[in-house]
């Protein structure tokens, strides 16, 4: 087994973890050619709320074609499609309940998704799945992924698609880089709320359907990644990172339900792949060595 991911020997039931590094050739199949990759790679799981990522990876790609406006009124009165992939709209976690004003608190929204899904639907004139498999499943050859029910969390496939996934987070051929910097930047900065299972962080950042990790403690990556790391984690057992400022990605995807095991065995495979990495110093600060 890869050192950097000897941990993922003592993770709860079957598991997959790999990853790359920014300009990583391809292979003829699109999988990243010099991707370090343990356990059952092509074993189809569960990715939960990774999803989200798949969702606003599509909904990048709208704005960028001109069917959406990160400024489009959707959700809640005075709600933007930007304020529901940054969970700023005011709506419940899983209800269209009203809880806040817009960009008022950070409210983890499985329904301000859904409703961003929804908006692009009504602006396209298609599914949402149709849209998806068009602008994100098809191009990027994520040919055992499939999305079954909720943007949010309905998300199924193997490993080997979510490194393609983080290989373009790394590097964009869909989007802009410009785009992509919005997207991955903070949205409404200094909102405060709940990050699951992780308790309240103030603030609590997010991008546009991604997570920000800034300086926030306790969190799900490893202690030296640099603030700027983006990416989410599922229920199901996995997550997925990016790292722009190290040009590095780590995905995960397992069999055993997130739970305490998974907030210590996280992190600490975060900082062992970082700690492998060429380039890089493993203590905190994120510091390229000279």
């Amino acid at each position: 087994m890869n050192a950097a991911l000897s941990s993922l020997g003592s993770w709860p039931g079957a598991a997959a973890a790999g990853f790359i590094g920014l300009g990583d050739g391809e292979g003829s199949a699109g999988i990243p050619l010099d991707a370090t990759v343990e356990g059952p790679a092509d074993r189809v799981f569960r990715w939960a709320s990774i999803t989200k990522v798949l969702t606003a990876l599509c909904i990048w790609v709208a704005v960028e074609e001109g069917t959406v406006a990160w400024d489009d009124p959707a959700g809640p009165p005075g709600s933007t499609l930007a304020d529901l992939l940054s969970h700023a709209s005011g709506l419940s976690s899983n209800s269209d309940a009203v809880m806040t004003q817009p960009r008022r608190r950070r409210i983890y929204s499985n329904s301000g998704i859904e409703s961003a899904a929804r908006h692009l639907e009504r602006r396209a004139g298609i599914s949402f799945f149709e849209y998806l498999s068009e602008g994100v499943l098809g191009p990027l050859q994520l040919d055992a992924t499939r999305l079954d029910g909720s943007p949010a969390h309905g998300a199924r496939g193997p490993l080997t698609d979510l490194l393609k996934l983080a290989r373009e987070l790394l590097e964009p051929t869909l989007v802009s880089h410009g785009t992509l910097a919005l997207a991955t930047s903070v949205a409404c900065p200094g909102l405060a709320g709940v990050l699951p299972g992780f308790g309240r962080q103030a603030p609590n950042d997010w991008g546009l359907g991604v997570e920000i990790r800034d300086s926030k403690s306790p969190h799900w990556t490893g202690r030296n990644n640099s603030p700027s790391t983006f990416g989410h984690f599922g229920q199901a057992g996995g997550f997925v990172w990016v790292d722009p400022d190290r040009g590095l990605a780590l995905a995960a995807l397992g069999e055993a339900p997130f739970g305490p095991w998974a907030a210590n065995a996280w992190p600490l495979l975060s900082d062992s792949v970082i700690a492998s990495s060429p380039g890089y110093l493993s203590s905190p600060g994120g510091q390229r060595s000279p």
